[in-house]
């Protein structure tokens, strides 16, 4: 096992996959919209499953702004992970995965899958990925499948 801190090639893949770059109009740019899971429609999405204050009904982007927000947005999700495993025996798969979770849900710090893989109890995380397949309330069949490709990465030999 390894200690790297980095997002990696797959990390990246298994992000962009499931966060897609959505709502791609005729004009080539891309604009904002809904979660389709949550009851209110918030928050509002663009890209690269980017979020803010700065997003919201209207707001239209570039392929290339896409790109750069996620690669901005990435380095806070890698930091937080970093810090959340610190210096927990980590394989590059891993820690993709554990990227991914987090910049979907946000909640490395908190969740229990984090804690096991901090014990080296593996095989116990990879199980806590199925857990978090709900939006409002509901499990939804993306996040269930998003899920087993996080846990999957997590389990993969390095």
């Amino acid at each position: 096992m390894t200690d790297a801190r980095t997002l990696g090639p797959k990390g990246k893949a298994l992000i962009h996959k499931w966060e897609g770059c959505a709502k791609k109009r005729a004009d080539g740019r891309f604009e904002a919209y809904p979660d389709p899971g949550s009851k209110d429609g918030k928050p509002w999405t663009i890209g690269w499953g980017s979020t803010g204050p700065d997003i919201a009904k209207g707001t239209v982007w570039t392929q290339a702004q896409c790109d750069a927000r996620f690669e901005r947005e990435i380095v806070r999700y890698v930091n937080e992970v970093a810090k959340a495993i610190g210096s927990a025996p980590t394989t590059p798969n891993q820690f993709d995965a554990l990227v991914s979770f987090h910049y979907n849900t946000g909640a490395i710090f908190k969740a229990t899958l984090t804690k096991l893989h901090v014990a080296g109890k593996h095989a116990g995380a990879a199980a806590e990925f199925g857990k978090w397949i709900n939006n409002d309330g509901k499990p939804l069949e993306g996040l269930r499948r998003r899920r087993a490709d996080e846990a999957a990465l997590y389990q993969a030999a390095a």
